[in-house]
């Protein structure tokens, strides 16, 4: 297995914090340094810069930093492939996931992965579609589901299944009336719009400059990252935004909202994104073929009790 000095340095380096680090790795701060300072030793080189209460890799750092990414992955590789020859679908599955799907669609799925394979440590970060993708190339996580394809070209994508963004409204808002929103109406009216990096922004914003409006053309009165303060934004009456519709099923129930399909419609796929140089181990393909025929099994939309069939499966 890898040398734990080598893990300690990895984690040094992506943090450039001893703090932390110790704190990913559950060490104290000391320990960290006479880790390092071993590692130092043994290459007779500084591998940090410490300056002004700050830290930064020398140009040892940086060769040994590359080198440890491929060591590090290799020798989880490794674990992952032994694993594999014994027939376990086991061990620590490190998954990335964007608001929407993290929120709404992976939990049930979490759920019923680990009552049938009870041997899986699942792990979760939340962040959005850019946010995931880039721990995915610093090798944090084993897979990430986020909305669209990836930007990345050391990522490989499976796309899993198509999701409809809708307009989102308070019942009381002009828009409520409509039965269908054309793209060139947009921009009579406040917007509450997603966060730059998040894959929701990234759709719509295509979207609109498909219909021949510039995004910046849109009232844009606030930007929020979190879809729950989004959608309580919306329900207070400050203006109109543009989400996947499964992520306002119950507030829709519930009468605090209105969906309205823009005309024509945003359709964007949820994809499954990992390393593609790294050999998925078969807890990884597991998980993703798990959550393709989970996400295939979700009914589309129609009438009133098929909204309820996906609420229910779909609340945190």
């Amino acid at each position: 297995m890898a040398d734990r000095r080598l893990q300690v340095f990895h984690a040094v380096a992506k943090h450039l914090s001893f703090t932390k680090a110790g704190e990913s790795l559950c060490m104290t701060q000391p320990a960290v340094t006479f880790q390092i300072r071993q590692l130092e030793d043994q290459f007779n080189t500084r591998l940090f810069d410490r300056a002004h209460g700050r830290i930064g890799l020398t140009p040892a750092g940086t060769v040994a930093f590359a080198y440890a990414e491929k060591i590090l992955a290799l020798t989880a590789e490794l674990d992952a492939r032994l694993r594999d020859l014994g027939g376990q679908v086991a061990g620590p599955l490190l998954i990335g996931a964007s608001t929407t799907i993290a929120d709404f669609l992976l939990p049930q799925i979490l759920g019923e992965f680990k009552a049938t394979h009870p041997g899986v440590a699942p792990s979760l970060f939340v962040g959005n579609s850019e946010a995931v993708q880039q721990r995915l190339g610093e090798r944090a996580l084993d897979i990430g589901f986020i909305e669209g394809d990836s930007y990345l070209p050391s990522l490989a994508g499976e796309r899993l299944c198509s999701d409809e963004l809708q307009v989102v409204c308070a019942p009381d808002h002009p828009l409520a009336r409509c039965r269908s929103v054309a793209a060139g109406a947009l921009v009579e009216h406040a917007y509450l719009s997603r966060e730059q990096g998040s894959g929701t922004r990234e759709v719509t914003d295509h979207y609109l400059k498909r219909a021949g409006i510039e995004p910046g053309a849109l009232n844009v009165v606030m930007e929020a990252s979190s879809l729950e303060a989004l959608k309580g934004l919306v329900a207070a009456g400050m203006g109109f935004a543009i989400m996947s519709h499964v992520s306002v099923l119950k507030e829709v129930r519930l009468g605090l909202l209105v969906r309205i399909p823009l005309s024509p419609p945003i359709t964007r796929q949820l994809t499954a994104v990992y390393p593609r140089e790294r050999i998925q181990s078969g807890l990884v393909g597991a998980f993703v073929q798990f959550a393709k025929r989970r996400l295939d099994a979700t009914p589309g939309e129609g009438a009133e009790e098929t909204e309820l069939a996906i609420s229910a499966r779909s609340a945190p």
